[in-house]
């Protein structure tokens, strides 16, 4: 997975290598350069009796710091975004997935998919701050809005989003689509855009009524989600039909597709709009996927690019 640094300079990505029930063999954060897309940093994460591999990221860049979920490990840890160096690992988030770090409230959310519940923790001092139990779910993709501290989450076994809202320890569920897998949210917090995996699908979610507007056929195993910060279109990586979708999420069609490496797994988009796409194609020479950068053209009828 793949996470855009919001200061525009690094992009921060995780790697590991091996799949269940073997074990992981090796791991590493990449700091990535975005105009050439060379590794310019890569942090081993610590070994204990296991390697802890990452896998979720999400960066505080008023911190300087990094917040990662280690799958296979149960747990989310912090580290030094400029150094590497491992400050914090919290445990007992079982099958922990993605990972939203909120700069102003100086809280790291996590969801933990093996147990039904979300989780955050104060990122100055790593006490725990709140543990939300949702009873039957599996919480998977995970968002924020930055203006009011809302968490949601895709619940991907029972079709819902979870809302957490700001202060509350009491979730409010939505309904989804087929199997969402991850979560985006528009640039006014007020439409959530869930990827539905089974569907092939993203859907538009009316949050304040707490329904679904409306939803476009994507394509096979939609997986991961984004929204376009200038446009409001919203990107949708189809991991099993190998494309990108451009989604105008007010007619709820798609406008563009774009063919990607195989198995497109995440999205993000910059704040100048530029698309970055993380495949697990397994090509590279230790079994590593590939990062392909997209830019739509500012003339295209398709994805028009006015001032941000």
């Amino acid at each position: 997975m793949g996470q855009r640094d919001p200061a525009g300079d690094v992009l921060w990505a995780t790697a590991s290598v091996g799949q269940p029930p073997a074990p992981v063999t090796a791991s590493r954060l990449l700091g990535i350069d975005p105009g050439t897309l060379d590794v310019d940093a890569a942090y081993t994460p610590p070994t204990n009796s296991t390697v802890e591999a990452v896998h979720g990221i999400d960066v505080d860049d008023e911190r300087n710091t990094l917040g990662v979920t280690n799958t296979r490990n149960n747990s989310v840890s912090v580290y030094i975004q400029k150094t590497g160096r491992h400050l914090a690992t919290r445990p007992y988030v079982h099958h922990s997935r993605e990972v939203v770090l909120d700069e102003k409230r100086d809280v790291v959310w996590a969801g933990a998919f093996g147990e039904g519940a979300l989780v955050a923790f104060d990122s100055r001092t790593f006490r725990d701050i709140r543990h939300v139990p949702v009873e039957g779910s599996g919480p998977t993709g995970l968002t924020l809005n930055e203006w009011t501290g809302a968490v949601y989450a895709a619940d991907f076994t029972n079709d819902r989003t979870i809302e957490i809202p700001p202060g509350s320890g009491t979730p409010r569920l939505i309904p989804a689509g087929d199997a969402p897998r991850s979560i985006a949210l528009s640039a006014d917090g007020r439409t959530a855009y869930p990827a539905d995996q089974a569907a092939g699908a993203v859907s538009v979610v009316d949050v304040h009524r707490g329904t679904v507007a409306r939803s476009a056929a994507t394509g096979e195993g939609a997986k991961s989600v984004a929204v376009d910060p200038c446009t409001g279109r919203v990107l949708v990586a189809n991991r099993l039909a190998g494309s990108l979708s451009v989604v105008d999420p007010r007619a709820g069609t798609v406008v563009e597709s774009v063919t990607t490496d195989a198995y497109p797994n995440h999205v993000r988009v910059s704040d100048d709009s530029t698309v970055y796409v993380v495949d697990k194609t397994g090509s590279g020479p230790s079994g590593e996927g590939g990062l392909t950068r997209i830019r739509f053209s500012p003339q295209s009828s398709h994805a028009p690019r006015p001032a941000c």
